[in-house]
């Protein structure tokens, strides 16, 4: 029987544990929160991150992660990008030799200004994890409720990212398999800056056509900057760059693009975020890519702008129109 730990209790990772479990897969969920772990044991749902959403009986959930660790065939690390090396590291000393890690968060860590294949193999080191990245339009709200999805399942290891990719798929959940595991993994960072901007130009009424040039300028500002950093450029127009990206930036599950709507309609970014339970990743990723992309010499002038507005207190309005009035360039 093939075993699988889930490291995070929020609504993605509460989701892939139920619907691995429901494939008959022997699978453990490790939440901080020995309240919450109380809850799921006994109402079998998760009321603080994906209510109404009934969970399999099967599920073993706990709070000591030693507990979900042991004997794991595969680690599913599903914990918020900003926090993900502090956590790996106080759980080193439990992990497995040479796990494979299948990493189901985005961003790109503020700290150091490095990609989560980076952090997570820092952090387990010693462990000589392998490391594969999941991404792609999905909201764990309808994945739940098994509606059709498709992602990406990035892997530099083809025989491994095969394995992983039947895993990972079900019925309703399907999985791409693509050995470019540092353009899906950046695919689904960058987009998040992107639809927080699509949110703020919707709050400003601005219109469709401002949103569908918005996605379209965005992917390729997710492009330039993917490749700087060793993706390939077609994996952005996947589903784990171009899919996640038109998601995020149409679909109001998006928490990025809430936020942006909210900053269009005149709300500060402290008050936003304080009325928030989840985390909204494309803020922090907006500040670590845009310092990034200074270091790196990448133009970026829609992650720029965002930056301006979320730290600098620049007028939403004002930041839409310097995108508009810009230099005239030759689309290539």
């Amino acid at each position: 029987m093939i075993r699988i730990a889930v490291l995070g209790g929020g609504s993605w990772g509460t989701t892939l544990a139920d619907m691995l479990c429901r494939k008959g897969f022997e699978v453990g969920l490790w939440v901080r929160e020995k309240e919450l772990v109380k809850e799921i044991s006994v109402k079998r749902e998760n009321t603080w991150y994906l209510p109404g959403i009934k969970l399999s009986d099967r599920l073993f959930v706990s709070s000591e992660a030693g507990q979900v660790l042991k004997g794991s065939d595969y680690i599913l690390v599903v914990i918020p990008c900003q926090f993900m090396r502090g956590v790996l590291e106080s759980l080193r000393d439990i992990f497995p030799q040479n796990p494979v890690t299948i990493c189901a968060s985005k961003g790109v860590e503020l700290a150091t200004l490095k990609p989560q294949s980076s952090v997570i193999n820092e952090a387990l080191a010693g462990k000589n994890p392998r490391y594969a990245v999941l991404s792609g339009p999905s909201f764990a709200g309808e994945v739940s409720r098994r509606l059709p999805t498709a992602v990406s399942l990035g892997c530099e290891d083809i025989d491994l990212g095969r394995l992983l990719q039947d895993i990972m798929s079900t019925d309703f959940f399907r999985v791409y398999a693509n050995p470019d595991y540092r353009g899906v993994e950046l695919g689904g960072a960058l987009k998040n800056i992107m639809a927080v901007a699509a949110g703020i130009s919707d709050g400003l009424e601005f219109g469709l056509d401002a949103r569908a040039a918005l996605i379209t300028r965005g992917l390729v500002e997710m492009s330039r900057f993917g490749v700087a950093l060793g993706g390939r450029e077609r994996t952005f127009m996947g589903l784990s760059g171009m899919g996640d990206l038109v998601l995020t930036c149409t679909g109001d599950l998006s928490r990025n693009r809430q936020v942006g709507l909210a900053l269009g309609r005149g709300k500060t970014l402290a008050d936003i975020l304080a009325e928030s339970k989840t985390v909204a990743e494309g803020v922090k990723t907006t500040e670590s890519v845009y310092r990034l992309s200074q270091k790196l010499g990448v133009e970026m002038p829609i992650t720029e702008q965002v930056y301006s507005v979320l730290f600098e207190n620049k007028d939403p309005r004002s930041a839409v129109e310097e995108l508009m009035t810009r230099e005239l360039k030759i689309e290539q």
